[in-house]
């Protein structure tokens, strides 16, 4: 296991460019007015950091301890202070009310109980806090697409870190009960993906 974690950490790495450019500008929409105290969960390799306004005060939590030297190295280059340590979303060690915005960049997808991680998320946010994502859900029931992704679910799950291409975050999203919430379908071009299609948004707690 802890081999796989390495190995996963840097495969991860290597693909932050391809990150950049397929989320990048947006991001740099949703990132661009976030202020005060900053949680992001499932940071993996800080692939986010250079999206981040650098007045805020960023908290960075990761299960996989081998992120964490790449997210110090993305920091160190970015000139940034961060706070970086070990975490489990459904289990945040944090006290209620503590952050203005909560950040998850496809991290849901591979939590154990989303519900619970959503619920974590909102406990600590203040009152007015917004959590914002960008997560990939299931295709359309009936279609292709989800058929393929039911198929390789087993799979995928070993090889991409508990990742479960047919989760309809969006649904999971909406049930949190946000007071107000906005989701964002969107798409991008790629010859051959089962991760599709996307969502990103904001909900106020």
């Amino acid at each position: 296991m802890k081999l796989y974690k390495r190995l996963f950490a840097k495969g991860l790495a290597k693909g932050d460019t391809y990150q950049d450019r397929v989320y990048g500008e947006r991001k740099e929409r949703l990132f661009a007015k976030l202020q005060g105290n900053v949680l992001e969960i499932g940071a993996g390799t800080g692939v986010n950091l250079p999206f981040i306004p650098k007045d805020v005060h960023w908290t960075g939590i990761d299960p996989n301890p081998f992120m964490h030297r790449f997210i110090l190295d993305k920091a160190e280059q970015l000139n940034r202070q961060i706070d970086v340590q070990l975490g489990d979303t459904e289990h945040l060690g944090f006290k209620d009310n503590h952050f203005d915005c909560v950040i998850s960049t496809l991290v849901l997808c591979s939590v154990p109980d989303p519900d619970k991680a959503l619920l974590e998320i909102k406990r600590v946010l203040k009152p007015g806090g917004q959590f914002v994502f960008i997560e990939h859900v299931a295709a359309p029931k009936g279609t292709f697409l989800r058929g393929m992704q039911k198929t390789i679910k087993p799979a995928w799950k070993l090889v991409a870190d508990g990742c479960r291409p047919d989760r309809e975050l969006g649904r999971h999203i909406e049930q949190a009960a946000f007071s107000e919430l906005q989701i964002e379908p969107f798409n991008y071009d790629a010859p051959v993906s089962l991760i599709k299609p996307h969502i990103m948004g904001w909900g106020i707690k």
